[in-house]
């Protein structure tokens, strides 16, 4: 009975510290997909003379991504380009809670 209450009691202090590694871990992925995809936002520009301005397309960047293909959000949000060349925040996921964490960093 001893043994199960020491279980249990080591469960409830394990499980929403699991959850927040979770969330943490999340979150840094996401940030780092937006920041790559960002950067590579001002590659494409550079190497393809595009003036501040101009829109974007995730068929644009590609080519500058390891093995072309775009990286994929962790909690399954899709990636955007609601900014154009040159923009502070070019790239924005539709999750809200992962842009949000985007641009406080």
């Amino acid at each position: 009975m001893i043994v199960v209450a020491i279980i249990g009691f080591l469960a409830v202090i394990a499980i929403p510290n699991f959850v927040q590694a979770r969330t943490t871990s999340q979150t840094n992925a996401y940030v780092n997909n937006l920041r790559l995809l960002s950067g590579n936002v001002d590659v494409w520009a550079l190497e393809n003379n595009i003036s501040n301005g101009t829109s974007i397309m995730m068929a644009d960047l590609l080519p500058f991504l390891k093995g072309s293909n775009s990286p994929i959000c962790p909690a399954e949000g899709t990636y955007s380009f609601p900014g154009t060349v040159g923009a502070i925040f070019p790239v924005a996921c539709s999750i809200a809670a992962h842009t949000t964490a985007w641009t406080n960093n």
